[in-house]
């Protein structure tokens, strides 16, 4: 092979290479145990479990994935599929009435690419995973 060949490929394959390699990379999916469960725990369950008042308002206990899935005294809060439509992430985002913004009053806001961690799992299903 003729070594004036040689030299473009190598540069070709170079170039390439990353692209071929972040075209192989899968996002993984959204995890209920590594990516909800925690910004639950932190922002929402001291308040949404028994004795707390989101639950004694509400019916609404956000300690396990079963609870979550199961919803208020008035209806579901997550729609496996249709973040948009879960009033879970309405509350979180402030798309509902500013007096029942959650987590509720004073309390630290959860950070939007928490958020979007737990809408992208809600459009994925909303798994147990």
């Amino acid at each position: 092979m003729n070594v004036k060949h040689i030299a473009p490929l190598r540069v070709t394959a170079m170039l390439l290479a990353p692209l071929a390699l972040a075209a192989c990379q899968v996002e993984q999916p959204a995890s209920y145990a590594a990516d909800v469960k925690p910004v639950l725990d932190q922002y929402c369950v001291k308040c949404h479990q028994p004795g707390g008042s989101g639950f004694e308002a509400s019916g609404f206990s956000m300690q396990t994935h079963a609870d979550l899935l199961k919803g208020t005294h008035n209806g579901p809060m997550v729609i496996p599929g249709d973040s948009m439509g879960s009033n879970l992430i309405v509350l979180m985002e402030g798309r509902a009435d500013p007096s029942i913004k959650m987590p509720h009053g004073n309390s630290e806001k959860v950070a939007q690419f928490q958020i979007n961690k737990i809408k992208t799992w809600i459009d994925e299903g909303a798994q147990d995973n």
